[in-house]
């Protein structure tokens, strides 16, 4: 990384290149060059080129001069705001920076060491001895006294940072392995904190005396003879506390400073820094408001700064798990500042993590095209294109990452996946390998390591990587891996292929599966039951209590808006409904909200907003959820009901239309059952008939259990048994233990897991006309029904 020194030299050596007129600024027609030079291998159309350079016009509006155009401070300022790479078009210029500069440094430093200084020596040696951030015209230190103060606190911090060193007590960490969150993290320079992250030790007596010395320089900062240079001490105290990772310290001197100047964008802003880094994201998310609040209010003095408000904003939102809001920002930023490619990865990365993986394809590609060796951009795009079914594609682009980046963990990781994914096992061993090399104690990487080997049919080193994998974590599926492992090696079962190392099978036609009672449940209807058990631990809504949808619905109004057709509806945009949700699901961690939102907008979303609207029927939504949320069926389909009433048109009544109740149907069915389609529910008649439906009538429609949602009571029944286990019975197929219900063939008497069974797999040595099976939800009804057998043959004898 170029220092701030040789930075704004190399950009100075660009802007001479271009300003052909040497009037000190870069017109238009200069200005296109530029944009054309430093992307050689970029065929620009003249609206591409004209849109770039009105938008850099507009976003600097404040470094033009005239008719001259953009000022070399503006152009600096575009590199500073992340719209290029310094380095980077620097060397496709083919540009060298003047020895006579390297002189002029040369000399500079033997001045500063004279114990005669002339002013000019004394201004250098003030911009060698503090970091890039002070010299920078806008942000930087701007009283001679706060100068003394930033002399005397590097002192103190390199005096704690030698005897904490010294004593062992300095812990670091390499970050290098990891994608880099992409946010902006100072409003001058684009200085990025060390890759190597410090850990200092805070409950030590070393520490203890420098946070009092600290204190004295706060003093100082407070008794300065106004309130801007009192402003500018603690900003600068911050600053220099920042740069050495002092991050509680450093906040301590944002806040005062926030006190000192509260409509200032940089004390919010800064502060906002400080706390993401702390793990602090729903304060860091109120200061980026706060700074967003105060550059909004500002005009045009802090316009340049939104794009980076905008971002860090959008990743504070993302700590809090809240991606679908993140994506509106990272949007806004890189529509104020299109080259930013880091808003443009960040857009990209958590359109991905919500499932819409051809938009995210599109701004992870943009951000690529504007930096080549973006290698996490490489990596999220290579996730994108294999969730889309690109996979060989996606393989060319994960590898691409890994040149660029060669322990980068999560390409290697998810390479690895993919390879699974494809079969090809021994490969997904070595990418898991090189994870554990960069991140030794990386527990699923060892576990997917072990099942990739036991897929390769290498099994004594599967059975080491799993023990491996047990000494990193306690996790309950390892100890299922293990015991599924014994069970191969017991019945000594050759792999048929699978990821889980699957033994050989049949899968039979539906019709040759048949029940001996009405209690058992029907195949296919188990196998959507499934699917919506699934849906429901996913996204954790079988932990939501339905009466929350109802309290939402009580005690938050909604305003009436109007569709297309000019029909009133109670419909609100997506980052508003993930708010709710996140009241509905305040009990999850940020990083498992994410997967929730991402899998209710692939599933859900979808369906309800079909025209791509961002807007979606509240009403509709709450009716949507209120069936597989937790409490008795009855609250359920009240709850439903109820959530249909509050929309507009059945608002004030205690019934609902008829066409409100067939397509809240159809559109349950099709989110949930989606194998049967919504085009069986188009023969249900009355979607223009004008009569009302009671409670009662939606009760019959709801539990029809051919049109209607009749499959909920199997749903209930895999809610109270899925955590059932029956004792040493393992699945005749797959030979995991059986979780849930047994389903035992009555004939050969093997027993299959729910899954096996919903797919119809038998064993190979039981090759039947047809299957008769009896499904038992626990141990205890196998074992009663042993003993009716029983006493059913005494008597017979």
């Amino acid at each position: 990384m170029s220092t701030r020194g040789s930075r704004s030299e190399k950009v100075k050596r660009i802007f001479q290149k271009f300003d052909s007129n040497r009037d000190g600024g870069l017109n238009r027609e200069e200005m296109a060059a530029l944009v054309v030079a430093v992307n050689p291998r970029v065929k620009f159309s003249d609206e591409q080129i004209n849109a770039i350079l009105d938008e850099v016009f507009r976003t600097y509006g404040e470094f033009i001069d005239g008719d001259k155009g953009l000022t070399y401070d503006g152009l600096l300022r575009t590199y500073d705001d992340g719209a290029g790479d310094v380095d980077r078009d620097f060397d496709a210029l083919e540009l060298e920076l003047n020895s006579d500069d390297n002189k002029g440094i040369s000399m500079a430093s033997e001045a500063s060491s004279s114990l005669i200084l002339d002013e000019t020596a004394m201004e250098s040696q003030k911009k060698q001895r503090t970091a890039a951030w002070a010299v920078s015209p806008n942000h930087g230190i701007v009283f001679d006294d706060t100068w003394k103060i930033v002399d005397d606190l590097e002192i103190l911090v390199k005096r704690l940072k030698a005897k904490q060193s010294k004593d062992g007590k300095l812990k670091g960490d390499n970050f290098d392995a990891y994608s880099d969150a992409g946010w902006s993290r100072e409003l001058g320079p684009s200085s990025e904190i060390s890759e190597k992250r410090i850990f200092w030790e805070e409950s030590g007596h070393d520490y203890a005396v420098f946070v009092k010395e600290l204190g004295v320089l706060r003093s100082r900062a407070d008794g300065a003879r106004s309130r801007e240079e009192a402003f500018d001490g603690h900003m600068a105290i911050g600053r220099v506390l920042y740069e050495h990772q002092l991050f509680k310290e450093a906040l301590v001197s944002f806040k005062r400073a926030c006190e000192l100047q509260p409509v200032d964008v940089r004390p919010h802003f800064r502060a906002g820094n400080c706390l993401y880094v702390l793990g602090r994201y729903r304060e860091s998310k109120e200061e980026f408001l706060l700074a967003l609040e105060a550059a909004e209010a500002g005009g045009n003095q802090w316009a340049y700064l939104l794009p980076q408000i905008y971002v860090n904003l959008g990743i504070a939102l993302e700590g809090e798990g809240m991606v679908l809001s993140a994506c509106e920002y990272y949007r806004e930023a890189a529509i104020l500042c299109p080259t930013h490619f880091r808003a443009l990865k960040l857009l990209g990365s958590a359109l991905f993590g919500v499932g819409e993986y051809m938009a995210a394809v599109k701004a992870l590609e943009e951000a690529i095209f504007m930096k080549p060796d973006y290698a996490d951009a490489h990596c999220d795009l290579a996730s994108a294109l294999h969730a889309m079914g690109e996979d060989e594609k996606a393989i060319e682009v994960f590898q691409k990452a890994i040149d660029l980046k060669p322990g980068h963990v999560d390409a290697l990781y998810n390479l690895g996946g993919l390879y699974m994914d494809l079969g090809r096992f021994q490969r997904a061993s070595e990418m898991y390998t090189r994870v554990l090399a960069v991140w030794p104690n990386h527990w699923r990487a060892q576990l997917n390591k072990a099942v990739s080997l036991l897929g390769a049919g290498e099994t004594e080193e599967a059975k080491k990587a799993l023990k491996e994998a047990l000494k990193m974590t306690n996790r309950v599926e390892l100890h299922d891996a293990i015991s599924h492992l014994k069970q191969l090696q017991k019945k000594k079962v050759k792999p048929n292929g699978g990821a889980n190392g699957e033994g050989t099978f049949v899968i039979v036609e539906p019709s040759k599966f048949k029940t001996v009672s009405e209690k058992t449940t029907l195949r296919q209807e188990l196998a959507n039951a499934l699917q919506i058990r699934a849906f429901q631990r996913i996204t954790r809504l079988g932990r939501c209590d339905v009466d929350l949808l109802r309290k939402e619905m009580n005690e938050n109004d909604v305003p009436l808006s109007y569709s297309g057709g000019g029909v009133p509806e109670k419909s609100i945009r997506k980052p508003n409904l993930e708010e709710i949700l996140r009241r509905l699901l305040n009990f999850l961690k940020p990083e498992t909200f994410q997967g929730t939102v991402k899998a209710i907008n692939e599933r859900v979303l979808s369906v309800l907003d079909e025209t791509g609207s961002g807007r979606v029927d509240l009403g509709m939504f709450y009716a949507v959820l209120a069936p597989i949320c937790s409490g008795s069926p009855d609250k359920r389909r009240r709850i439903a009901f109820d959530a249909l009433l509050w929309r507009p048109a059945n608002q004030g009544v205690s019934q609902i239309r008829k066409v409100d109740a067939v397509g809240y149907i159809k559109l349950l069915r099709a989110i949930y059952v989606p194998s049967h389609g919504v085009s069986e529910m188009l023969e249900i008649h009355g979607e223009t008939d004008s009569s009302l439906v009671s409670f009662n009538d939606f009760l019959v429609m709801f539990n029809d259990p051919d049109w209607g949602f009749g499959i909920m009571s199997t749903l209930i029944k895999l809610e109270s048994g899925d955590r059932n286990r029956h004792g040493n019975h393992v699945c005749s197929v797959c030979r995991y233990p059986i979780i849930g219900s047994r389903f035992k063939e009555m004939k050969s008497h093997f027993s299959l897991c729910n899954q096996c069974y919903s797919e119809g797999k038998v064993p190979p040595a039981f090759k039947q006309e047809e299957y008769k099976f009896k499904e038992y939800g626990s141990e205890a009804e196998a074992m009663k029904d042993k003993c009716m057998c029983f006493t059913l043959q005494s008597h017979n004898d």
